[in-house]
């Protein structure tokens, strides 16, 4: 895998490929809120070797910071876009745990027709008849919420309250020591409120591909597990779920996600 930067006015992106071949699948993986681009290092290896593999460190994460939060969900996905077309990635599988599985919706949204596959991992649908004026609300006052709790509390329901092993665990704390409070506040604040944004703007969210819906049974964030399985009846959408796993399936049960992945990509092939 070969680290690129890609140029917007707001901040630099870093991203991560491997060779692209035009004639294999490609996966793209989109890591979720607060966590960058090693969320899906298991993934990276079982696929890496016969697949195209993008990944990145999101807008004001990781590797891609400094960055002013000034974007919304739609701007991710239109920085996404540019950044597939420059490596002349066409018909991508989207693999969005969380927020990326957010991310992944605008991007269906805005470029209809273009995804080859989605593939949601404890993410949850855009659309606004899913969740309440409550929910919104709720969404957009995360930051003094978060600013409240004592910094080592913050830390540990940030890291521990998404993973069920301790890979998972180890990993999101590492993912969450980068950050100072203020920062890590600041960056959740804008990521939740660019979600309720989002489903405010009330706009179709059609997903125009074959699509999987990923949820470890444990998770316990938010109404993950009431939303994928109202997502999944009300759209006719596959459900998996992956026992003993938290927020963050793909890292607490990576074998079994990754045979989704696999058998999902496959069957793309003779779709």
């Amino acid at each position: 895998m070969k680290e690129c930067v890609y140029e917007t006015s707001s901040g630099n992106i870093h991203y991560w490929i491997n060779d692209i071949r035009p004639d294999r699948i490609t996966l793209v993986m989109l890591p979720g809120l607060t966590a960058d681009h090693h969320l899906f290092d298991k993934q990276i290896e079982a696929f890496e070797p016969e697949y195209n593999v993008f990944t990145w460190d999101a807008p004001g994460h990781a590797e891609s910071r400094p960055f002013e939060l000034n974007f919304t969900l739609m701007d991710k996905a239109s920085w996404l876009h540019e950044i597939l077309e420059k490596e002349q990635i066409t018909r991508p599988v989207l693999i969005g745990q969380s927020m990326g599985g957010y991310v992944s919706q605008c991007f269906m949204q805005k470029y209809p027709g273009e995804t080859a596959g989605f593939i949601s991992i404890d993410s949850a649908p855009l659309k606004r008849c899913y969740v309440t004026g409550a929910e919104i609300w709720m969404l957009k006052r995360t930051e003094p919420m978060y600013r409240a709790f004592p910094w080592k509390l913050l830390k540990k329901i940030g890291a521990d309250g998404v993973a069920e092993t301790e890979y998972g665990k180890t990993l999101m704390r590492h993912f969450v020591d980068t950050y100072e409070k203020d920062e890590y506040c600041r960056l959740a604040g804008h990521g939740f409120i660019m979600l309720a944004d989002a489903m405010e703007a009330d706009l179709p969210y059609v997903i125009d591909c074959p699509a999987v819906l990923i949820c470890g049974e444990k998770d316990q964030a938010g109404s993950a597990k009431n939303y994928n399985k109202r997502w999944a009846k009300k759209e006719g959408l596959p459900m998996m779920w992956i026992k003993n796993a938290g927020h963050n399936a793909n890292t607490d049960k990576p074998e079994e996600v990754n045979l989704i992945i696999r058998n999902f990509a496959e069957s793309l092939k003779t779709a």
